[in-house]
């Protein structure tokens, strides 16, 4: 994704200066180019500064030993500029450990005009930042092959034809280690029973019997372990090391080993040979690779299940009156305002508003909503979501990368190549570990050769013992567990909250969230409806209307047996207060009418309509004078209130609006409006105080108001609301909380949410709300229901106890392992303790695959 703005980076005249040219967007006369001058030449490092207004660039010399680009440019956003960037998002072939990663991400990052680089082994892509006039997506993937790695991509394909390609390349891969698993494990099994068979009393002893051995273990080296080979030589051209040198390393010195000895001729019982061992090392890890490549792309089912709804055609009109005619065009064809058809049980294709029609459409696997959700002219659909009943048309309003299904998949490929803070220890071990490794073994080989076999296994070659040992440290050792323990975590939690509409920002904000101690409401749009609603009609009397007679108190008079049946008094009031306020736009006059449609009732066009600011209206309706506002215009207008005095109490102790209605000068009920709480808000907040959250509601509302919403949902109204708050004091009441010492989230929908939810250590946007919302939270939660707040709670806090379960484990493992590896057990409990290499290979293969389980339990967890 390239902005507006770009820069150009080029080698200077002075060896160590390098000029930056950055073009700005914002300025608006001289006076900007001077303060952006300005603020660039006070940078440490920064030698010349050049800004022209005129032709909108900034010309920087500067030293790359002490000022970066990036530093550069965050000094143009500080002064409220843009510095826009390119963004790519690369899927990788051939790594095989952590180390692959870090090597690739150091490769980039040598690249001038990248500026942030974020390689994950876990979802094999590499996520970069970069300017794009330095350096050009061809230089990138150039950068990716000489490290020794392969991009995956089709040349010209469109989006959806990329991710088919890479599902394949990565099919293929997973089809490749069966293969060789199967080879692995059926010349492995022959050549333990030609080594072995002796050992358990078979005899199976015949002339050339090592030789044969040798023949197939070299087979095995040749078809198995030729990856591991290749990618260890990469690995010391990139002047590093990985996984596979030591599984390189290891096999080569148990198979060469052996061979020498037989080739020299020399005494098998007193040298031994480890051809088995040097076979099932490779098939162990191989087998290990095979289910780690599996359990991998397991945690990347969330993308490929949202990628999967996207529609691959659709069926348009086009053409003008008479010459109408419907097409059906490939996705990547439609344009916004083209109007689209959708018949029963088909997906709709891209965001749009119904223009005609009416059906309902299952939206779960975009927001997690279970039951179909109706659509009538007016309403918003999405694509990637299923038509189920009737049929309609919509007109295309997003299209490509704009819709909402393309941002989501987005969100979770970001969150998902993100990196969690918990990681920086991992990797920080990771990238010293296969050296420090390779070190030890080499160390404890040689104490092993000069000192350990002459104690312990003096009847047996001392060379030979040294290199079990050396070979035996080398494969035990896992640095893919370290690295695995975290992104596999991210993925599937990540993915997980996909499936329940819960989108979350990147890692980072997934481990805050589990520290959670008090979440903020904020009660419009939140813990209610955002909306309007008649809550009650209160009649007065057994009043009525029939044949335009008004009748009040006892019965209906005028009326005989051939008379139309009377309209039920409630539905009689609502019909002629929503005439009354049929064309107001305030937003109680609104609810009234569309109770009033939404029961079907027929309308009657108002005469003389008056709006009375702040206290109500004044309308003839079919001839009757009607007076509809507050019961201080009732009093004001010199009508008696006094019967319904007590209801109007009651009604507003309950924080609703109460509306009176009086019918040529006499009360005839009232009507009650009420931003209504959500049916799950209760069921809500009762879930967050079981997870020990304290809960706090903000609302602009009065006092009263706010207990009688907090009274719905079990909140206690003296220390968890606060009232008659003004929307620009939302932050400091997040301050406040944080002051105490507690972790906020802060949940709001609205533009006035934006910087408390920027406040908070968690940001939590309801995905009904707006853009500037959604933009400053760390998590979007899709359906709008309050119930999603504690599940993204939950969430957290489960996929954070993973990747520590996780990290536990692959630390414990390589401290325990090594140890016992290099022979600590043996002076203690004997020669016999010693590890066997292909012992040491399988428990390597387990390591890995135990952390990437793990993380997939993740996937099945209920929320």
């Amino acid at each position: 994704m390239v902005s507006e703005m770009t820069a150009t980076v080029q080698t200077a005249a002075p060896a160590k200066t390098k000029q930056l040219t950055i073009p700005i967007i914002g300025m608006h006369c001289a006076n900007c180019a001077n303060t952006i001058g300005r603020n660039l030449k006070r940078t440490p490092g920064v030698d010349q500064v050049n800004v022209s207004y005129a032709n909108e660039r900034a010309v920087i010399d500067y030293d790359p030993k002490q000022v970066s680009p990036q530093q550069m440019i965050d000094v143009v956003k500080d002064l409220g500029y843009g510095a826009a960037l390119a963004e790519a998002d690369l899927p990788i072939a051939g790594m095989t450990c952590n180390n692959c990663a870090n090597t690739i991400t150091r490769s980039l990052k040598r690249l001038d005009g990248v500026l942030d680089v974020n390689t994950s082994y876990a979802s094999e892509r590499t996520h970069l930042t970069y300017l794009p006039s330095m350096v050009e997506v061809s230089d990138i993937k150039r950068a990716v092959r000489d490290a020794g790695y392969k991009v995956i991509e089709v040349e010209g394909a469109s989006e959806q034809e990329q991710v088919d390609a890479e599902q394949a390349a990565r099919n293929a891969e997973i089809a490749d280690k069966r293969r060789k698993v199967i080879v692995g494990a059926v010349l492995s099994t022959i050549i333990m029973i030609l080594s072995m068979a002796e050992m358990v009393g078979i005899p199976l002893d015949f002339p050339g019997r090592l030789w044969l051995v040798a023949g197939l273990t070299a087979v095995v080296q040749v078809y198995l372990g030729k990856d591991y080979y290749v990618s260890a030589w990469k690995a010391l051209k990139n002047r590093t090391a990985n996984m596979d040198t030591l599984v390189a390393l290891g096999s080569s010195v148990a198979f060469f080993y052996s061979l020498a000895i037989l080739v020299l001729g020399l005494d098998p019982m007193h040298y031994h040979v480890y051809f088995e061992s040097a076979a099932m090392i490779l098939t162990l890890i191989t087998v290990g690779k095979y289910l780690e490549a599996r359990g991998k792309g397991q945690t990347g089912d969330a993308i490929r299940k949202l990628l999967g709804l996207r529609a691959k055609t659709a069926r348009i009109l086009r053409g003008v009156g008479a010459r109408t005619e419907e097409v059906e065009v490939p996705i990547e064809d439609v344009i916004v305002g083209d109007i689209v058809i959708v018949r029963p049980g088909e997906k709709i294709p891209v965001d749009g508003v119904v223009v005609s029609g009416a059906s309902a459409v299952d939206e779960s696997m975009l927001t997690g909503e279970s039951l179909p959700v109706a659509k009538q002219a007016g309403d918003t659909v999405i694509g990637g979501s299923i038509n189920k009943t009737g049929s309609f048309q919509f007109r295309a309003t997003a299209v490509g990368k704009q819709t909402a299904l393309a941002q989501i998949v987005k969100m979770v490929q970001d969150a998902q190549a993100s990196r969690a803070p918990i990681q920086d220890l991992a990797d920080k071990i990771s990238a010293v570990f296969v050296p420090a490794v390779i070190v030890a073994a080499t160390l404890v080989g040689l104490y092993w050769y000069f000192w350990g076999a002459a104690a312990y296994y003096h009847h047996e070659s001392p060379l030979g013992v040294a290199l079990t040992f050396f070979a035996t440290v080398l494969l035990i050792s896992c640095p893919c567990a370290l690295g695995l323990a975290t992104p596999t975590a991210i993925m599937a939690g990540t993915g997980v909250g996909a499936e329940h509409g819960i989108l979350i920002k990147n890692a980072e904000a997934l481990q805050r969230a589990s520290g959670i101690q008090t979440v903020v409401l904020d009660k419009t749009g939140t813990i209610t409806k955002g909306k309007p609603a008649v809550t009650d009609i209160v009649v007065n009397g057994e009043w009525s209307m029939v044949n335009g007679q008004l009748s009040i108190a006892n019965g209906v008079n005028g009326t005989s047996p051939h008379a139309p049946r009377p309209t039920p008094p409630a539905q009689e009031l609502l019909r002629i207060a929503a005439s009354a306020e049929k064309v107001s736009e305030h937003p109680l006059a609104e609810a009234i009418v569309e109770r009033a449609k939404r029961e079907e009732l027929a309308l009657s066009e108002p005469q003389a309509f008056d709006s009375l600011t702040g206290r109500g209206v004044e309308a003839t309706v079919d001839g009757h004078a009607v007076v509809l506002g507050s019961p201080a215009l009732m009093k004001e207008r010199g009508i008696d209130a006094a019967s319904v005095q007590g209801e109007i109490q009651h009604l507003q102790d309950e924080g609703k609006t109460v509306m009176a209605v009086a019918v040529d000068g006499e009360l005839a009920g009232l009507i009650a409006v009420a931003d209504t709480v959500k049916e799950s808000s209760a069921a809500a907040i009762e879930q967050m105080h079981r997870q020990k959250l304290r809960v706090v509601m903000l609302t602009g509302d009065n006092w009263r108001t706010a207990r009688a919403i907090a009274r719905q949902v079990n909140l206690n109204a003296e220390q968890e609301v606060i009232a008659e708050v003004m929307p620009g004091d939302k932050a400091e009441t997040v301050r406040t909380e944080q002051a105490a010492g507690r972790v906020v989230a802060m949940v709001g929908d609205g533009i006035n949410d934006a910087p408390a939810l920027a406040q908070a250590e968690i940001g939590m946007a309801m995905g009904a709300g707006t853009d500037v919302a959604i933009e400053a939270a760390d998590v979007t939660l899709m359906r709008g229901d309050l119930r999603s707040v504690p599940q993204a709670i939950e969430l957290s806090r489960r996929t954070l106890r993973g990747i520590k379960q996780n990290l536990f484990w692959a630390f414990a493992y390589n401290v325990a392992a090594i140890p016992i590896a290099a022979g600590l057990l043996v002076p203690f409990l004997g020669p016999g303790f010693k590890l066997n290499p292909m012992i040491a290979a399988g428990a390597m293969a387990f390591s890995s695959v135990f952390v990437v389980s793990n993380s997939l339990r993740l996937r099945r967890m209920k929320l």
